[in-house]
């Protein structure tokens, strides 16, 4: 009864009844000797099991001659008798047989006698041990890190499904940590990726010193590994096995002669009576370790976290539809001179009403742009429609209007954009000559990467731009950068100029600036005045410009235009 797996299911078909056909082993005595396939024809009758025909197949199998002595009467009797007593002509099912290191698998198959369907049947047996232990082998590989050894996803998805959906759930329920090296992409790059390789495998071993023996480590990505915990006492293990990780990789890793030590980011998920899908733990346990990323401390998944996640994704997704459909407009802000009063340029700032008719704020939009890189899109389109908005009011005011126009440029756009040229293309299409246009620029822009920074500006320079550096006072400026840097304009934050007259030290920190300015020799702008008489106050200090409420909030084209002729008594065309 036993078949191995080049056995076809045209061979396997005698053994069972078919129509009206007589059944083989009721043509002739030792019919069954004519078949490949184990087989043994068993009566019951009066509760004794006894083998009736056995065939040579059978035989060698190894199951015994005898129903005393095969292990086919007691592990599969009372199977045998359950088929005798229903109406079922035929009946299969898998069995296996043997210990775990010598384990045969079979396909058994009942057959009803129709000499007497009541107490004798014939039992055939497929040997599908090769195919199980083959079809095993291909799911270990599958669910194995060929690298580490370790689970892969698949294999660590499966053992958590096992684990939250199973009987023997820990009381406590279970976590799920994900560690992702940081920088790991730099050993590659620098040692190549057979030392990546051996670094991977070291932290591996690393990783699994620092669990308990019934923690499950995986290797779910490139440099990312997952922890399966389970809780006994709280979630309190998860934060010690967080320690522990942490300590084991805090000792300097050598490879190549070189000695270097590898950080982490950690994120934690937790299993509960609301989540208990598995590849749901994972993600959330990514995505904790997203902001473990950003915070440098190991990081819990909050579902709050993720709805705020969401709808900032939505968010990008609105915003790139908006970018793309130019659905986006323009508000310009006056900066005043603070001796003349008149207007000196304005300040161009984004502003998006959404497809529901929502107007959107800078500070929601804005920092999903930068996050996403829509940024550079977004300040491209921003820096052309200025210069033609400018360039319109110029044909309005009969030739050039007198003022200029600023735009914001952010860290994201000089790294990843060529700034230059973009300028030049926007000044040249709406025909403006380059001291028309003031670039706005944080302090992050300058600190992130320093080198390139200073190529963007002197190459901005050469264009005739004006350089502003927005903020000032509020990040984290090397003097010894700003004092090589080709900056035009100090930009006051109004943090130091709101309340100012109530608060010395405020007074004293915009002392400093304009000193500085001074001796640097560079223009200041004040923004945030709200009151003509701090205006005057600053005026006063030796603030040269000025922009805020107490002058005119941020106004469409029409209305920036209006009030430019009003305020500088244009002669409009």
């Amino acid at each position: 009864m036993v078949a191995s797996k080049h056995e076809t299911a045209e061979r396997i078909a005698p053994t069972l009844p078919a129509g009206n056909d007589a059944h083989p082993l009721e043509v002739r005595a030792g019919a069954l000797e004519l078949l490949p396939i184990p087989a043994v024809m068993v009566t019951i009758a009066d509760g004794t099991f006894r083998f009736e025909e056995i065939n040579t197949p059978f035989r060698q199998t190894g199951l015994g001659t005898s129903a005393a002595r095969s292990p086919l009467a007691h592990l599969l009797g009372g199977r045998v008798r359950s088929f005798l007593g229903s109406d079922r002509d035929s009946e299969q099912f898998p069995w296996q047989v043997g210990d775990a290191v010598d384990c045969r698998h079979y396909r058994v198959m009942l057959a009803r006698s129709r000499i007497d369907p009541v107490h004798r049947c014939l039992v055939t047996l497929v040997d599908q041990t090769s195919e199980v232990r083959t079809e095993y082998s291909l799911r270990r590989e599958m669910l194995t890190d060929s690298l580490t050894g370790l689970p892969n996803r698949a294999g660590f998805s499966d053992r958590l499904e096992e684990l939250i959906e199973g009987d023997a759930a820990p009381s406590a329920g279970c976590a799920v940590m994900v560690v992702d090296l940081d920088r790991f992409s730099r050993v590659n790059a620098c040692l190549g990726s057979l030392a990546g390789d051996e670094l991977l495998i070291t932290v591996a071993r690393r990783l699994k010193g620092s669990l308990r023996a019934r923690d499950t480590l995986a290797r779910i990505g490139g440099d990312e590994f997952a922890i399966l915990l389970t809780l006994d006492e709280g979630r309190e293990e998860a934060t010690r096995a967080a320690q522990r990780i942490q300590a084991a990789l805090s000792t300097p890793f050598r490879l190549s002669d070189l000695e270097f030590r590898v950080a982490c980011s950690i994120g934690v998920a937790f299993s509960g009576e609301d989540e208990r899908d598995a590849e749901a733990l994972i993600r959330h346990a990514q995505f904790a370790v997203n902001r473990a990323k950003k915070s440098g401390i190991a990081e819990v998944y909050h579902s709050g976290a993720f709805v705020i996640a969401r709808e900032q994704f939505a968010t990008e997704t609105a915003l790139r539809r908006a970018i793309d459909d130019e659905a986006l407009s323009l508000q310009f802000q006056p900066i005043v001179d603070l001796a003349t009063g008149r207007v000196a340029s304005f300040e161009a700032l984004a502003r998006w009403t959404d497809a529901g008719g929502t107007a959107r704020s800078p500070a929601e939009f804005i920092p999903v742009a930068e996050e996403s890189g829509l940024i550079v899109p977004l300040g491209r389109w921003a820096l052309g429609h200025a210069a033609r908005t400018l360039a319109g009011w110029d044909v309005r005011a009969g030739g050039n209007c007198g003022i200029g126009i600023a735009v914001n440029i952010s860290a994201i756009q000089i790294q990843r954009d060529t700034i230059a040229p973009v300028v030049e293309q926007a000044l040249a299409a709406a025909g403006l000559a380059g001291e028309r246009l003031t670039l706005e620029l944080t302090e992050s822009a300058i600190v992130t990467d320093p080198d390139r920074a200073a190529a963007t500006l002197h190459a901005l320079r050469a264009l005739g731009t004006t350089l502003a550096m927005d903020d000032f006072g509020t990040g984290y400026s090397n003097l010894g950068h700003l004092q090589k840097l080709p900056i035009d304009v100090l930009k006051i934050d109004q943090s130091f100029v709101t309340d100012m007259l109530a608060d010395r030290d405020k007074v004293a920190i915009v002392r400093a600036i304009l000193s500085l300015a001074q001796t640097l020799g560079m223009r200041t702008t004040a923004e945030g005045i709200e009151t003509h008489e701090l205006g005057q106050t600053l005026a006063a200090l030796g603030c040269t410009h000025g922009q805020g409420y107490a002058y005119a909030r941020p106004l469409d084209p029409e209305a920036a235009f209006a009030y430019l002729a009003e305020r500088n008594q244009l002669a409009t065309a």
